[in-house]
């Protein structure tokens, strides 16, 4: 297992994003099956397919998971607003690891349905409880889903630096000035 990549597992993932598994994220996942001997039966979205796949790689033997994953196996589904109920909260756009949701501040919320995952994230974040899931014909969007969620991650944290840095712009400023009038208050007294 030495030679096998946590990138090579998560290729096989269906990158749901949706934490399932117990670790948040496709990825994470994958590093602690390649570090951490992770079981392999941990994926409801991928379901049998994904078990077997990881099974082969990993030269391990998956049989004994097989009937508990065709129990817990989740189909292929999108979310979809019920845009007359939506109170444009915003909670499912925070939520939603991969950008598939728009709308804005107290306006209507939409779900790009090519772009969704299913990964039932939005479904509690909701506090007017306007999502539904529905089935969909089972196809393969892990190659874009993988993409949208990095690149979220990238502006995610491209925002709490931008954030942090203006934080302490301000709070520079805030010093100057602080200082700049207790200088002119030295002076008036002096004056």
């Amino acid at each position: 297992m030495s030679t096998i990549t946590p990138e090579q597992i998560d290729a096989l993932l269906p990158q749901t994003q949706c934490g399932l598994c117990g670790y948040g994220a496709c990825m994470p996942y994958a590093e602690a099956i390649q570090f951490e001997q992770a079981p392999l039966n941990l994926c409801p979205p991928g379901g049998v397919k994904t078990l077997k796949a990881l099974g082969e790689l990993l030269q391990q033997n998956v049989t004994s998971y097989i009937a508990e994953m065709e129990k817990k196996e989740k189909p292929a589904v999108v979310a979809l607003i019920r845009e007359s109920e939506c109170i444009g909260c915003t909670l499912c756009i925070k939520a939603c690891p991969v950008d598939a949701i728009l709308g804005s501040a107290k306006k209507m919320h939409t779900v790009i349905t090519d772009e969704c995952t299913g990964c039932e994230l939005c479904i509690p974040a909701c506090p007017v409880d306007c999502i539904d899931l529905m089935e969909t014909s089972e196809q393969d969007k892990s190659s874009i889903a993988r993409e949208r969620f990095n690149a979220r991650e990238q502006r995610l944290a491209r925002e709490k630096r931008e954030k942090a840095t203006l934080q302490k712009n301000i709070t520079r400023v805030a010093k100057v000035n602080y200082v700049e009038a207790a200088i002119q208050r030295v002076k008036a007294k002096k004056s």
